[in-house]
């Protein structure tokens, strides 16, 4: 299996009928939303009625918050507004939702790899018991309403992170870019729309969901996701030969085993740069697993949660480069 898709995302737009949208919603409202939601799941005859958290907005610290991006669990969005928000989290962080973001329901399924069946089929059973306790808002021509006409229809968004160190190298992804938005698909930076790719990750994912099916968007996105993990997979194999390339791979383990400060942007594109080589056979005794949680462990906020103190900046540089030198040690 190729290792180019690192993740794979459902996401599920749904507004309760009896509710205007968030935007329009009191705060009384917003509260009254996140209790029913909260409630219809609390309530329901599945294994989910027990197997998750409920998190507050605005019982959360910043750090919290931003973890919550930082791991793809929340949008930027969310987290800027904690004023009758809450988000839905199963245990194994596989399952998400959000409530009274720009919808009452973001509902979202993270899965390793590349496996847009299996998260679909997953989404597809909690948005059928979440609909079987609550009034969705949906017209016979339009399909589910959400406050963004772009997400009418469907209300679905699919989407793959992409590691694509050779494409960005050979700058062929802005190229890319724009043949893709022909096809109804669009490439944007790690945390989404407006953000910048950290390492080579790029998300790719449906653009339409009005008048077209949830598979066939599916069925696009797997087709067209195919096609760019051949490209990268080549443009690998044709780099991994320059002497250049091997240097940089080999220099890039190097510091990471051995340097006592570093900034995360330098270990995003060190860890980039490891991952290529060990996709390319150039390295053979690290795993790619090690390295993708080592990426999501280095993230500022997340270290600040996980070592439950506040860190300067230059205090994180030196605990992260500690934590990668004991993990590839």
């Amino acid at each position: 299996m190729s290792n180019v898709v690192m993740q794979t995302r459902i996401r599920l737009a749904r507004n309760l009928r009896k509710y205007p949208f968030p935007c329009r919603l009191s705060q009384a409202g917003k509260n009254e939303v996140v209790e029913t939601i909260v409630s219809a799941i609390k309530n329901s005859n599945s294994p989910l009625a027990n197997d998750f958290d409920v998190l507050y907005v605005k019982d959360l610290t910043e750090a919290q918050r931003i973890s919550l991006v930082e791991a793809h669990l929340a949008s930027p969005e969310f987290i800027s507004d904690s004023a009758g928000r809450a988000i839905v989290l199963s245990k194994d962080r596989e399952m998400s939702i959000m409530i009274n973001e720009e919808d009452h329901i973001r509902l979202q399924i993270l899965k390793k790899g590349f496996d847009l069946d299996g998260a679909y089929d997953v989404a597809d059973k909690l948005d059928t018991l979440l609909d079987e306790n609550l009034d969705f808002a949906y017209d016979e021509k339009l399909g589910y309403l959400t406050q963004c006409p772009t997400n009418l229809g469907t209300g679905m968004r699919a989407s793959v992170m992409l590691h694509l160190p050779a494409l960005q190298r050979s700058k062929a992804v802005s190229r890319i870019a724009g043949n893709l938005q022909k096809l109804g698909l669009t490439i944007r930076g790690t945390y989404g729309e407006g953000s910048e790719p950290q390492g080579a990750m790029y998300q790719l994912s449906n653009q339409v969901t009005l008048g077209i099916s949830e598979q066939a968007a599916i069925d696009n996105l797997k087709n067209i996701t195919a096609q760019l993990i051949n490209q990268e997979e080549n443009a690998q194999k044709r780099m991994a030969d320059s002497i250049e390339t091997q240097d940089r791979i080999a220099r890039s383990l190097g510091i990471l085993k051995s340097a006592r400060l570093i900034s995360r942007d330098e270990a995003m594109d060190l860890l980039s740069n490891v991952r290529f080589g060990i996709n390319t056979g150039l390295i053979e005794d690290v795993e790619i697993q090690v390295i993708d949680k080592l990426i999501s462990d280095i993230q500022p906020a997340t270290m600040i949660v996980n070592k439950k103190e506040n860190l300067t900046p230059s205090q994180r540089d030196q605990l992260r480069a500690e934590h990668i030198r004991e993990v590839l040690r």
